[in-house]
């Protein structure tokens, strides 16, 4: 049997499961994952090896496609987009809407120029019963667009395992692009940055927006110890969301660092030092030059 390799684009609306999807069939939390739109910000690149199958796969989950209101939303939008081309597939997910809304529309009409593969997921199936799912797969079949269509519920990992069998089958023969003990070409600044950018969004429910930023100042391994030392700084827009981030005594800061400690270590399998401080940037969003310092830039 040739081993086959290729890579994957993962688009869609924000919020439709991208990243629990692609957690998921990687079986490791490489994006992270809220309830809130548009928490992608970035293309991150994870990688699945299966020896054993001789095959590789190359996963880009990409931000939610929408309508932009800041200079970072353009960046954003054009990271996702620009992922229609240099793939072998294209993943388009969808969610357990019964409609077919504006911005799932306007990604379908873009998707007619894409020069690949294209495979539907309807993600979240576990909240369609089986008429209104079957109603809802005739639906997008109409389209003429899609190769095949798979229901899965991504945070249940329903179908999953499908998802993986379909995909193998649309590539072709092809090297071992990383070895295959890599899950993530991202450099540990990156993943450690999302993941306390990922507590913020948790812990601060709808009060704070999404004008945050996660600097790393310092990542130092001891030498005597199996320990890392992190220093990391939370960048927001107002003060007034300052002093929610950081909570009456300090709490909610307290958590978010903790919560984020415990998800870093269990990534790098390594006692972690963490330690977080909040600024203020006023409007960085809009400002070209702090979205290229905190690391918004296309590559």
């Amino acid at each position: 049997m040739a081993f086959k390799s290729g890579f994957i684009s993962i688009i869609g609306r924000p919020n439709v499961g991208k990243s629990t999807l692609m957690n998921n069939l990687i079986g490791e939390k490489i994006a992270i994952m809220s309830d809130k739109p548009q928490t992608t910000r970035n293309k991150i690149h994870a990688v699945y090896t299966n020896e054993e199958e001789e095959v590789q796969m190359v996963f880009l989950d990409t931000p939610g496609i929408h309508k932009p209101k800041n200079k970072l939303g353009e960046f954003m939008v054009k990271e996702a987009k620009s992922s229609f081309r240099d793939v072998d597939v294209i993943l388009y997910v969808v969610d357990e809407s019964k409609s077919i809304g504006k911005g799932d529309s306007f990604i379908i009409e873009s998707l007619r120029s894409a020069k690949v593969d294209i495979i539907l997921i309807i993600n979240k199936i576990d909240k369609l019963n089986d008429e209104e799912l079957f109603k809802l797969i005739k639906k997008y079949d109409n389209l003429d667009l899609f190769k095949e269509i798979i229901p899965i519920s991504a945070l249940n990992g329903k179908n999953t395992t499908r998802v993986l069998q379909v995909l193998k089958s649309y590539l072709k023969q092809g090297p071992m692009y990383f070895p295959s003990n890599m899950i993530t070409d991202q450099p540990e600044r990156v993943l450690i940055s999302e993941l306390i950018r990922e507590k913020v969004l948790r812990y601060t429910e709808k009060e704070v927006p999404h004008g945050i930023a996660v600097e790393i100042e310092k990542i130092k391994k001891r030498q005597e110890k199996d320990i890392i030392d992190v220093s990391a700084v939370i960048y927001c827009e107002r003060n007034s969301h300052k002093g929610i981030i950081i909570g009456k005594n300090g709490r909610k800061l307290k958590g978010i660092g903790k919560a984020a400690r415990e998800d870093i270590e269990a990534l790098f399998n390594t006692k972690v030092n963490l330690q977080v401080w909040v600024k203020v940037k006023e409007n960085w969003r809009d400002k070209s030059n702090f979205i290229k310092n905190f690391g918004y830039e296309s590559k």
